[in-house]
């Protein structure tokens, strides 16, 4: 893992672009606006969609009390100057559709944007919504070319958050008293922490029994997929973008924030050459640390499997770029 250097002058981020005006996208630049973090640029290719979007939130802005500057766009240019660019565009899952599913599709329109993006903004930070998560993250950084502690996916967050709220859910406790941690790719194979899941630093293995951690663990992995099933027109986009705007939040505020997402592996966990979903450190400089947590065999093989499943996916998304 390529880390970010220490001796870098500190960062005053402005500007934020949102590639992709569907639901992710357009709640991501209605949070980022809101909490007041940066101006930012929406981009779609759909004439009218954005600049659309862009004219109902700013209507809004005397309402919410803040002073972002909203633009809305199908043109790359305006995106110029950015500090941090989030790439949502792509295909959206539909019922009994993977995540993986979308290798084919979403490859082709990912490279394009990474392409597209990055002759406006080659300073720019790059986090990464659209799925197959690690593989699009993947491609990202092999297009660009940038170091690597600039690419980043937002997958770690999202699972962490469902797993926290199911736990809360189970416990009848405040959410925000719940930890809960997830490793691995944004998909079936993701891998639940449980026994580093607390609540205000109380185990839930001390809290509930085996069977019905079993229960959470699995709902989380397939979170995403008993939302698209209860939608049947879309997937979840609330979550994440509630998800990705806490990682623009901790980067743009410089915060040093511990959280997991999926970031370059080189020997980290017995992995390399890999984005994959871990603990890390993020700010102004993109990831600044990765933390190894101490897994059992049985975890340790787990996430291996999660790891070949992404890498599989890698090789396919390239084959169609070839």
């Amino acid at each position: 893992m390529e880390l970010a250097p220490t001796l870098l002058p500190t960062c005053a981020s402005v500007k934020v672009s949102v590639i992709g005006a569907g639901k992710v996208g357009s709640t991501l630049t209605q949070r980022i606006a809101e909490k007041n973090l940066a101006d930012v640029v929406l981009v779609d290719v759909v004439e009218g969609l954005p600049q659309g979007i862009a004219l109902d939130l700013m209507a809004a802005q005397g309402i919410e009390l803040h002073d972002s500057q909203i633009i809305g766009t199908n043109d790359y240019g305006d995106t110029a100057g950015s500090d941090i660019i989030v790439i949502t565009a792509g295909m959206a899952r539909k019922p009994n559709m993977s995540r993986d599913d979308l290798t084919l599709i979403n490859a082709k329109i990912v490279a394009e944007i990474a392409q597209e993006t990055i002759k406006h903004s080659p300073n720019a930070i790059y986090i990464v919504i659209t799925n197959p998560l690690d593989v699009m993250t993947y491609l990202v950084w092999k297009i660009t070319g940038l170091p690597t502690y600039r690419v980043m996916g937002m997958a770690g967050v999202l699972d962490s958050s469902r797993l926290q709220a199911f736990i809360a859910m189970k416990l009848g406790v405040y959410t925000a008293d719940v930890s809960a941690m997830v490793l691995g790719g944004h998909g079936d194979l993701m891998l639940p922490l449980p026994r580093y899941c607390t609540v205000r630093g109380v185990p839930i293995t001390e809290l509930m029994d085996s069977s019905t951690i079993n229960e959470l663990v699995e709902r989380t992995r397939h979170g995403g997929a008993e939302i698209v099933k209860l939608l049947q027109t879309g997937g979840a986009y609330f979550a994440p973008a509630s998800s990705a705007c806490l990682m623009v939040e901790a980067i743009l505020r410089n915060q040093s924030r511990l959280l997991p997402a999926a970031t370059y592996l080189q020997g980290e966990y017995g992995i390399n050459d890999l984005f994959l979903g871990v603990p890390c450190r993020l700010g102004c400089r993109g990831v600044e640390k990765i933390l190894e947590v101490d897994l059992t065999k049985a975890e340790s093989e787990a996430l291996q499997a999660s790891a070949e499943s992404v890498r599989r996916n890698i090789e396919i998304a390239l084959a169609v770029l070839d």
